[in-house]
């Protein structure tokens, strides 16, 4: 019965880490496709916030 029990809680957390790689995968994807969307709401949202800085050319 012991090796039984062992058995059946490696088991689960097998499960556990299928159902981690599972959500993992599903966030990747989902902020893959929403990524620039969100990015382009961030941008209106600062340049709401401050209208009058214009970018610069290098970033500084």
């Amino acid at each position: 019965m012991p090796q039984n029990r062992h058995h059946q809680e490696g088991q689960g957390l097998v499960e556990y880490a299928l159902i981690l790689v599972l959500v993992a995968v599903v966030v990747i994807v989902i902020l893959a496709l929403l990524g620039p969307a969100i990015g382009n709401i961030f941008s209106n949202i600062v340049n709401s916030l401050n209208p009058t800085a214009t970018p610069t050319p290098n970033g500084g």
